[in-house]
C-alpha cells in the first residue's frame, strides 16, 4: 500500500468510512494505468485518458463553466485526478459538491498515485458511489472518460447520464419544422379526423392481466407459451409492439392490440392480410399505406412531442407516453387501459445470444449486430451486447415503472437486460 493511498484513505474512512471499506477491496491491480504525456501529463486506465494530456487544469476549467454559476449544490460523476473538483469548489457560492465514483478500481488507482486530500477534506464534499443512488442528480457535469470506464455497480446511472446528456441531440429529427415531419401529418390529418380517439380504450380493462410483446430475441424462447395462452378462455390482453407484429402473426399467434408510432413502419412490418380483429393504436407518423390497409379498429393517441402541438389544438385526441421507443406507449396504453399486471415479453434492450431481434434478419430494424459497441446487465447480472439508444429506452421504461407502483411488472426472461422495478414472472421466466 503506498504512502500516498494510505493519507488518503484515513480522510475518506474518517469521513466515509463505509466508503472506505469499499475503495479499500477494489481490485486496482486488473487496471492497465500508463502514464501520458504531452503539454502536460495525465493517466491513461485501460486506454482511455482520465483528463487531458495538455492542459488538465483548462479543461477542468471549460467543464466547470458548463455548470450554472449560481449553483449552491452540483453534482460530479466520476472522480477524474480531481481538477474539476478544485474548480468547483473555488466558487464561492458552492455550498455542496457531491462526488459520485463511477469506477471504485479508478479511483483507488488514483488513490495511490495523486494526493487528493485538498478536495476531500473540504466540508462541502460529499463522496458516494454513483449507483447508491436510483437517479441522477441535476445540476452535473459527467466526466466522459469516467462514462467510458463506469464499472457494473455503476452502470444504470451511467445509462442515465448518457441519455440525459444526449437528449437534445437526440430530439433534433423530431422538429416541427422540418418538412418531411409536416408532410406526413398532413397525409394523416384525415385519418386522424376519421378515426377515434385512444382514450376509448381507457379504463376497459380494469385489474386484468396485460401481456405487452416487444421484438427483443428472447420473445423467440414464447412463441409456443403465448399461442397457449391466446386460445385460453379466459386470457390477458395480449398488446404488441409494430415490430413484433408480423413474427407473432407467422407463428400463429394473434395480438390483440398493435401499437405502432414510427414514421418507418410500414406495411412490410404491418401488412393487413389478417387485421380484422385487431385493434391499432397509432401517432400521426405512421405510414398511411398502413392506415388505409388495416381492416380492424383503429385509434389514434399523440405524444408530448411538439411536432404534434397543432394537430392536438386542432383535432383534440388524448395521449400516450413515449420515451424514444414504441414499448413505451404500448406499456402505457396498458396501464391506462386498466392493467393491474403487466408482463413484458421480447423486452431486451439488448442483443442476447448474439441476435438484434427475433423473427428479423440481422440489420433488418436498424444496426446490425457488428456495430454494437455498448452493454448493459442482463437478469444474470452478466454483460450483453446492446446499442447506445436501446440503453436509453430501458431508463425511460424504468423511469416509468418506478411512477406507477399500483401496477405490477414482471419480466419473462433474464436474457435480456435488467429491468429495475420489474420482477421475474414464476411461470415465464427463462
Amino acid at each position: 500500500m503506498s504512502e500516498l493511498f494510505e493519507r488518503n484513505g484515513e480522510l475518506i474512512q474518517q469521513r466515509w468510512p463505509k466508503v472506505w471499506h469499499r475503495l479499500s477491496v477494489e481490485d486496482s491491480a486488473a487496471l492497465q494505468a500508463d502514464l501520458v504525456e504531452g503539454l502536460g501529463s495525465t493517466l491513461s486506465v485501460n486506454g482511455i485518458q482520465l483528463t487531458s494530456r495538455h492542459d488538465r487544469t483548462r479543461e477542468a476549467a471549460l467543464q466547470a463553466d458548463s455548470l450554472p454559476v449560481d449553483s449552491q449544490v452540483v453534482h460530479v460523476y466520476g472522480t477524474g485526478l480531481g481538477d474539476l473538483q478544485a474548480q468547483l469548489l473555488a466558487r464561492a457560492g458552492v455550498e455542496r459538491l457531491y462526488v459520485h465514483i463511477l469506477n471504485g478500481a479508478v479511483f483507488a488507482l488514483v488513490l495511490q498515485m495523486l494526493d487528493q486530500q485538498s478536495w476531500l477534506s473540504d466540508p462541502r464534499v460529499e463522496l458516494l458511489y454513483a449507483g447508491d443512488r436510483v437517479e441522477i442528480q441535476l445540476p452535473y457535469f459527467a466526466l466522459p472518460s469516467e462514462l467510458v470506464l463506469a464499472d457494473d455497480y455503476n452502470a444504470k446511472i451511467r445509462d442515465r447520464l448518457i441519455s440525459e446528456t444526449h437528449l437534445t441531440f437526440n430530439n433534433r429529427e423530431f422538429d416541427p419544422a422540418n418538412p418531411e415531419i409536416a408532410e406526413r401529418l398532413q397525409a394523416c390529418v384525415e385519418r386522424v379526423r376519421a378515426d377515434a380517439d385512444v382514450a376509448e380504450l381507457f379504463a376497459t380493462c380494469s385489474g386484468t392481466e396485460v401481456f405487452v410483446i416487444g421484438t427483443g430475441p428472447s420473445l423467440e424462447q414464447h412463441f409456443d407459451t403465448l399461442r397457449a395462452v391466446r386460445e385460453r378462455t379466459q386470457r390477458p390482453l395480449l398488446i404488441c409492439v409494430d415490430t413484433a407484429y408480423r413474427p407473432l402473426i407467422e407463428q400463429g399467434i394473434t395480438p390483440d392490440v398493435v401499437v405502432t408510432i414510427d414514421q418507418r413502419i410500414s406495411t412490410r412490418h404491418l401488412p393487413s392480410d389478417a387485421s380484422g380483429e385487431i385493434t391499432l393504436v397509432y401517432m400521426p407518423m405512421v405510414d398511411p399505406a398502413v392506415l388505409e390497409g388495416w381492416q380492424g379498429p383503429r385509434y389514434v393517441a399523440y405524444s408530448a412531442s411538439p411536432i404534434y402541438r397543432e394537430l392536438r389544438e386542432a383535432l383534440p385526441k388524448a395521449q400516450l407516453y413515449v420515451g424514444g421507443s414504441v414499448i413505451h406507449p404500448a406499456v402505457d396504453l396498458a396501464v391506462k387501459m386498466g392493467a393491474s399486471q403487466i408482463t413484458l415479453f421480447g423486452a431486451d434492450f439488448a442483443f442476447p445470444n448474439d441476435k438484434t431481434h427475433a423473427g428479423w434478419n440481422d440489420g433488418d430494424l436498424g444496426p446490425q449486430l457488428g456495430a454494437a459497441r455498448h452493454w448493459v446487465l442482463d437478469g444474470h447480472g452478466q454483460r450483453v451486447k446492446t446499442q447506445l439508444n436501446f440503453r436509453s429506452y430501458l431508463c425511460e421504461l424504468e423511469r416509468y415503472i418506478a411512477g406507477h407502483p399500483q401496477v405490477g411488472f414482471h419480466n419473462s426472461s433474464r436474457a435480456g437486460a435488467m429491468i429495475v422495478g420489474t420482477t421475474f414472472h414464476p411461470e415465464f421466466t427463462r
